[in-house]
């Protein structure tokens, strides 16, 4: 059986070295916010032996008309083509999938621990969050080299500024190579850090999400804090 098949209707720059694309919503689609998609490329102009299907978390929010992926632009034949495609191509759409979801527990707050385009997941989660008023308490730890490399952190921080229920801790690791004044956290999420936003750090339920070491990291550093491995989830990227 055929897979249905989406258009792509925007493309744009969503940080240095990262892109942006929407497609359209088939009729009658749904996914729950942190689930991913797989996308076909149908009779590309090149391909590797990486193939032509990607896996993306649909960083869109389900209320959002459009389906979004973004993703870091390395130079595959994939990624290539993708950048390169007119407005109206269409590609196989293979989805939902996924359990990186929010948890029904809304006395528990969530706990996002993400790196570059790690952030995929919780954007969509954080606006969906909002838009239903779930009423969980959301803690999102956001780490990047330098403003530049943060997809949608500016979004995020309006989200935060509006929303008494998202608090946004964004850190650099490399703030000294950006072209921008950095005054907000700097260096790699720790304990110490966590325990300045978090008053009891075994209390909520943690989301993991980036790159594998940065995952791996961040599991013993809760462990090390007393988190049960039940109540951390993660996603790691590989690849990009």
């Amino acid at each position: 059986m055929s897979l249905p098949r989406t258009r792509l209707v925007k493309k744009e720059k969503a940080a240095e070295g990262t892109m942006l694309f929407q497609f359209e919503k088939p009729d009658g689609f749904t996914y729950k916010a942190g689930q991913f998609a797989d996308y076909t490329l149908i009779d590309p102009a090149e391909t590797d032996a990486e193939g032509n299907t990607r896996g993306f978390t649909l960083s869109s929010a389900p209320y959002e008309p459009n389906l979004m992926c973004t993703t870091r632009m390395r130079d595959t034949a994939f990624k290539r083509v993708l950048k390169d495609m007119p407005i109206g191509t269409e590609v196989e759409l293979d989805a939902p999938y996924g359990s990186f979801t929010l948890h029904n527990k809304v006395a528990r707050p969530a706990v996002f621990l993400t790196g570059g385009i790690g952030i995929t997941p919780a954007r969509s989660i954080i606006l969906e969050s909002i838009h239903e008023a779930s009423g969980h308490k959301i803690f999102l730890f956001y780490s990047n080299k330098r403003p530049e490399d943060a997809a949608f952190l500016d979004e995020l921080d309006q989200v935060a500024e509006a929303n008494a229920d998202v608090t946004v801790v964004a850190t650099m690791t490399d703030p000294e190579k950006s072209r921008h004044a950095w005054t907000r956290e700097t260096g790699y999420i720790d304990q110490d850090m966590l325990a300045r936003y978090i008053e009891d750090l075994t209390l909520p339920i943690y989301y993991l999400c980036g790159p594998a070491g940065m995952v791996t990291a961040m599991r013993t550093l809760l462990n090390v804090a007393g988190v049960d491995d039940d109540d951390i989830r993660t996603e790691e990227f590989t690849g990009y």
